[in-house]
Parts: structure tokens; sequence; C-alpha cells
């Protein structure tokens, strides 16, 4: 597109954002329409929550709803909040009871948790999406606008800042965002909103309570005036015409119904709550013997917050203001000054480090004395916790490394597998002039993430014969793979504890680690291929476990503890590499899918009792001595013992039932409103068959390959079958799993190296 186009997309994009401003008349008949854009803050925050949808993931092993609005689908994802399903739940609750006013509207939503567990990113992902949705026909959010030109004498102005309204088409908006129906008396209003509620469908009625803001009242009470001493009989017409009042959409953003209060915001608790007074205006204007509101700042957190949210940010910073929000919540009102008070429709909510908890409890000893008492009773605590999934902690080590925001959605466990174990290049320019491409190889996302993620489980309950990564694998898919039974994660007993999440290593330390890594050239050579700049999975976690005794965040009990930990985190790692080397190595002895799908048919129609249709569209009985075949040689459970002729002995037909046809039938059920066909059924879904493809061992290699000698990997002699068993092995990892030619070299070279020891 050229310049011309972009411009015209940039008009559609404000085109479809903004209406144009409409009578007080028009926005009733427009909120009698549809209600919901009538909604007061808890309400619409909530709406704004829901209006994203919901997906389903898997978390500390459990299926959970999550909302997507806290995927920060609008922007891409970037700032999403990944995991801590559970405590966002919690919040979208509180929100639900809160906008229904159930025993909880004066309550401030306090989210807590260490550093980089997404607290901030809550707050970005909050401010994102509202922004988006009130950008939407349904999110709309609207408010009044003032021009008093016209009412009085040459005079009459209307004043916000220095320079007075001198022309009817200039006008002042509300500096707090006032809802539209606020200009209404309060008997008016009751039954427009009992009219609006009865066409609402929700069962969370829309409450507009409070009144103007000063600023508004101020030029409503100039009106009035001016008409009564005029004469005028109507006088809320002649007040609300649209020549001095109209109702304009704006979009959410901070500062514009989003008030965000930082760590490093100074001034008095009233100028950081609601703003202050402009003392060289206050001179200027005439307001009968008292302060002009119109002489007000309203740039404090509340005033920028009304109407939606407002959000004080490391709150633990703002301690002494805590305790002068408590009326906000309770009376949703706040002063000015003692003479001037202010309506506020607001959600509250905090975000701190644990240490608001310490000072918050610093007078508990006193009990029924202590002055902080009311605030703690108000603060409804959500704790963030670290990450305990693995996919997860992959997911967020991959942002910190790199530009990647999108958050994943996967269709299978597969599929998520293969982006948690893929590898990663990244484009690192020091002293020179071009940048250097550096790989981390494959499993090294993974090895660094599962290392996190073990470093925060708790050890004391797990069952016998399972360790902290099979915990991390459990929590992140929910079962584990014994032999070829899938195993549950309720079979093992195995629960999320208080502990889990609550200290660990932090990812910011370990992508602290890899950042410094992929700055250096590692210690390794090879006369053809880049290798000096691949860093594999060992790397990663030798620097993590090596530098803990000298990071100033742990303590010397924690270094010690998570130092412990990266043994049995190096054995899966390289058990998946090991994995890859075989799976490569036997790509050509792996059994064909469609043997296996052959197979399949033909042991459902045994067991049903049914025939099958061949090639020429004639139905015959299943044929046993396949069904035999395939047992013993691609299965390798059974041997002709097994069989009188061709037909099985109880421990085959066994098999044949239990996990052959059980897995069916479990498909089937899943697909019971469906018309159920074997064909659908990938063999992948069947656990014993998911291990025939793709499984294989050093004993598989040694009987196909006699000649083969792993201790010649690294420089094997030209001619021989481990030169061309290399070859191959390496074009394989290549193409089946993503390697690079340097990282299936090391990969495959470090694999060998153990393989060598016990190989004779």
């Amino acid at each position: 597109m050229n310049g011309e186009e972009y411009i015209g997309r940039a008009d559609e994009s404000l085109d479809a954002t903004y209406e144009a401003p409409m009578s007080l008349a028009e926005y009733v008949d427009t909120v009698l329409e549809t209600p919901e854009i009538a909604a007061h803050a808890s309400k619409y925050l909530l709406a704004a929550i829901e209006a994203a949808g919901t997906r389903t993931v898997i978390e500390e092993g459990e299926e959970k709803e999550r909302y997507r609005f806290f995927d920060d689908p609008h922007n891409d994802g970037e700032h999403a909040i990944l995991g801590n399903t559970e405590v966002l739940n919690a919040f979208v609750d509180d929100l639900r009871s809160i906008a229904a006013g159930r025993g909880k509207d004066e309550k401030i939503v306090w989210l807590e948790g260490p550093t980089a567990t997404g607290k901030s990113e809550l707050k970005r992902c909050l401010i994102n999406g509202l922004r988006e949705y009130s950008k939407t026909p349904e999110g709309r959010r609207y408010t009044v606008e003032w021009n008093v030109a016209g009412a009085g004498g040459s005079d009459s102005a209307l004043t916000y800042g220095d320079v007075p309204v001198e022309d009817e088409d200039d006008w002042y908006e509300s500096p707090v965002q006032v809802h539209p129906l606020t200009v209404f008396p309060q008997d008016v209003r009751a039954d427009l909103l009992a009219a609006i509620n009865e066409k609402l469908d929700d069962h969370i009625e829309i409450h507009v309570d409070g009144d103007l803001d000063p600023f508004s009242r101020e030029a409503y009470d100039y009106l009035e005036e001016q008409y009564r001493r005029q004469g005028t009989e109507d006088l809320f017409s002649a007040v609300t015409d649209p020549g001095h009042l109209r109702v304009k959409n704006f979009v959410v953003d901070i500062g514009r119904g989003i008030g965000v209060l930082h760590s490093e915001d100074e001034g008095t608790p009233k100028e950081r709550l609601v703003g202050s007074w402009m003392h060289g205006m206050l001179r200027e204007l005439d307001s009968r013997g008292r302060k002009n509101p119109q002489a007000f700042s309203y740039d404090g957190v509340l005033s920028q917050g009304n109407g939606l949210l407002t959000v004080v940010e490391d709150a633990a910073q703002h301690a002494d203001l805590l305790q002068k929000l408590l009326n906000v919540p309770d009376e949703s009102r706040v002063k000015l000054d003692k003479g001037i008070g202010m309506d506020v429709d607001t959600q509250l909510v905090i975000i701190s480090n644990p240490d608001l908890e310490a000072q918050l409890n610093q007078h508990a000893e006193r009990e029924g004395q202590d002055p902080l008492k009311a605030l703690k009773r108000r603060l409804d605590k959500h704790e963030f916790t670290y990450l305990t999934n693995l996919s997860l902690e992959a997911q967020l080590l991959r942002r910190e490394l790199t530009n990647e925001t999108s958050v994943w959605d996967p269709d299978s466990w597969e599929e998520l597998e293969t982006w948690i174990q893929e590898p990663v290049t990244v484009a690192v320019r020091d002293e020179a002039e071009t940048a250097t491409e550096k790989e981390l190889a494959p499993h090294t996302i993974e090895a660094a993430a599962l290392y996190a993620v073990v470093s925060r489980l708790d050890a004391s309950p797990i069952p016998n014969g399972l360790d902290l990564v099979d915990k991390a694998l459990l929590f992140d898919r929910g079962y584990l793979m014994e032999g070829d039974e899938r195993v549950d994660i309720d079979d093992y007993d195995v629960e999320k504890t208080d502990a889990d999440g609550d200290h660990g290593i932090p990812v910011t330390y370990v992508r602290d680690i890899v950042a410094d890594l992929l700055h250096e050239t590692q210690d390794r050579h090879h006369p053809d291929l880049p290798v000096e700049h691949v860093i594999m999975p060992r790397d990663v976690l030798n620097a993590i476990a090596e530098g803990l005794g000298d990071a100033p965040v742990f303590s010397a009990a924690e270094a010690g503890e998570y130092e412990e930990r990266v043994v049995p985190v190096k054995n899966h790692v390289f058990g998946e590499q090991e994995r890859d080397v075989l799976d490569a190595m036997m790509r050509d002895k792996r059994v064909d899918e469609s043997t296996v799908e052959e197979y399949i048919e033909h042991v459902y129609a045994w067991a049903s009792d049914e025939q099958i249709e061949n090639a020429r569209g004639e139905y015959v009985d299943p044929d046993p001595l396949k069904m035999k075949v395939f047992e013993i040689e691609h299965l390798g459970r059974f041997d002709e013992d097994n069989y009188d002729d061709n037909d099985p002995d109880e421990a085959v037909e066994a098999f044949r039932t239990d996990k052959i046809i059980t897995a069916l039938n479990r498909h089937a059920w899943q697909r019971r409103d469906e018309e159920f066909r074997v064909g659908d059924v990938s063999p992948k879904e069947i656990p014993v068959i998911k291990t025939v493809l793709g499984s294989h061992d050093w004993d598989d290699v040694k009987r196909t390959y006699e000649d083969f000698d792993p201790r010649q990997w690294d420089n094997p002699p030209s001619g021989t079958e481990t030169a061309r068993l290399k070859e191959k092995t390496v074009e394989n990892m290549v193409d089946m799993r993503g390697y690079s030619e340097a990282t299936a070299e090391l990969t495959s070279r470090h694999v060998m190296s153990q393989v060598s020891y016990r190989w004779d």
C-alpha cells in the first residue's frame, strides 16, 4: 500500500470508533434499545472480559476454562497473562459479585505476588482490552460535554483551564467521564433505570448512583440560574438543550476511564487521589464566594478512573493512601476539599509484591486495636504465583527472549510439545557491524523452562516412583505414560499445594542467563559447521545452576536446594534428545501408518464379529495372519507360541480387547453424537500403537546395523556403516525435528558419547 491508502485505513478506523455527539434524548433512546452501554463500572469491566469468550486450558493437571480477555487478544498477546487462570477466574467472580451488589461491593480487589508473575501484565492487559472494547458498538462508553454560551450576558463563560469558551461550537467535556444519566434528577433517573433494566437481558442490573461531577454541576447550575432569571418554564429542557449539553462517546484509556497510580507518583494524598486546585485560576473565577470546581485539575487517579477502573500499582509505595480509599467503595464519594465532594463510580484494584502484607500486619499483635484492621477487612486478596506448567513457562521464556507475542492455543498435546521443544534463532549484535545468528538448539528452551518449574514445585507430596520432573509433566498435560499405559494425574494422587509456585527460580533470572550466553562464543569448533554459535540445553542448565550461589535473589539454602534439582531435568532432556536421535536413525524402519491402520481395522472387525470391505468392494472376514504378523514383528509382544496356527491364545485376545478395542470404544464414546468409523481414529490416539509408530531402542539399532560403532561417531571412517548412518541420521534430524546441521551434529555427538559407554 502507498501512503494515501494507509491514511485511508486510519480514517476508516477512527470513523468506526467515534460517533457524532447526540442529544440527551437521543442517548436515552439508544440506551433503551441497547441497555448494556449504560453499565456501571464493575458491570462494564465484567462485560468487556466476558465478551472475548473463553477457551479450555490444562493447568496443574486440570482442565480449566480461561477468559481469552487475559490473553490480550486485541494486542496480539503482547501483554497476555500466562497461567494463573484460577486467580484470574476468582478476580472475575469478584467482579460479578461486586457488579451485582452481592456483599462485595465495599471490597477493594488486591492482587499480590512475587516479581515476574504477571501482575503488571494484568494492568497492561486491562488497559488494552478496555480500550479496544470501548471501540466496539457493544462496548461504547459515553459522557457529557457542556457549552454555556448564549445562556446569560456577554460575560457568561464556562472555563476549564485558562481559556474561556467564547463560541457555542466550543465544548468542554466532563473531566471525570461522568455518566450521562447523572444529569437526570434522582426520581426521574430511578424510573428511567427501571425501564432500562426491564429491557436488559442480564441478571445483573445497571445502577447509576451519585450526581454530576463538580465541574458539570457548576455548568448545570449556571445554566439553570440563567434560564430561571429569564422565566423559562421548562428548565431541564433548557439546560439540557443540545446547544448546551451533548452526549459523546470516548475511547477508554489511561486518564479517560482508567486511572493508574504508579510507584513514582508523588504529592499529597488529595493530589494523588483526585487532583489539586489551580490557585491562579481561583483568583480569576468568581463562584459566589467559594472555590470554583472549574479551577480544579482533576488529574488524580480516582478522577482519571471514574466511570471504569482505578489501579494502584506497587501499592506498598502508597500504603498511606490505601486508608484514604476506604470511603470510596463504601460511599462512592471523595472530596475536592471540605466544601466540595465528588461521587465516584470506579472499580478499585491494587497491585503489590508480598511486602505490602508485611506493612499491613505491622500492628497485628494489637488485635482489636489494630489501626489497619478496617483496611484489611476491605481488601480481597488474590495471589499470583510463579508458573508451574512447563508449556506456559517455555512460552513466557520465548516471549522474554524474542519478539513473539501470540498466545499458544494448541489443538493437542503433541502440537504443544512440538512448540515447547523447537529451536529458537536470535540475531545478536555485539562489536560486529552485522548481527550474528545464535541458535538455541531443540530442547534448550524446554530445559530452561523445566528447570525453573521444577524449582517451584513442592517435593513433599510426590508419590513413590515419581520425581519433580514427573510432577511438572503431570501438571502440564494431566497424565504420564507408563510403558504403553496412559495414567492420569488423578490416579497418582498428585495435587497442587500452597507451596507450589510460591517460590523458585523466576523467569527473569533464566532470561538473563540465556541472554548472557547469547553474547558469548561457545568453546567448541567444527571445520564446516558454526557450532560455536549454538547454545545447547546442557549449556543453559549448567549456567543456571552455577549462577545460583552468586545471585542476590536467592538465599544460600534456596541456591543449594535448586542446584540439586538440576539432575532430574538433565536426565529428562537427555532422554528427549536420545529419542530424537533414535527416531532419526531408525526412520526407514518405522512401521508404515497405513499398515497400522489396517491392523486396527482387522482387530475391530474381529472383536465385533464383522467383515471388512476389501479393495474390490467385497466383504471378507478379518485376516488372522495379518494380525498375527503385526503383533509378532511390529509389536514384539508375542511369538509363535501364542498362536495355534493363526488363532490367538488368551493373552493375545486379552491384549486386543484391553489395549486396542478399549481405546477405540473410548474414541467412539467421545464421538457418540456423530457416526463413528474406525477410519476416523488416528493410530496415535491408541497408546500402544503410538509406541509402535515411533519407538525404538538401541537393541533395535544393533540388530539393524550390525557394523555400527557409536565410538566412531564424532569422526567415522569414510565408507563405514557408521559414516553412512551418521549422514542419514543428521539429515533426518533436520527434516523430522527441526534441527540445523550444527545442532544435529552436537546433539547426536552428546547422545553417542553416553551410549558408547554401555554399547558392549
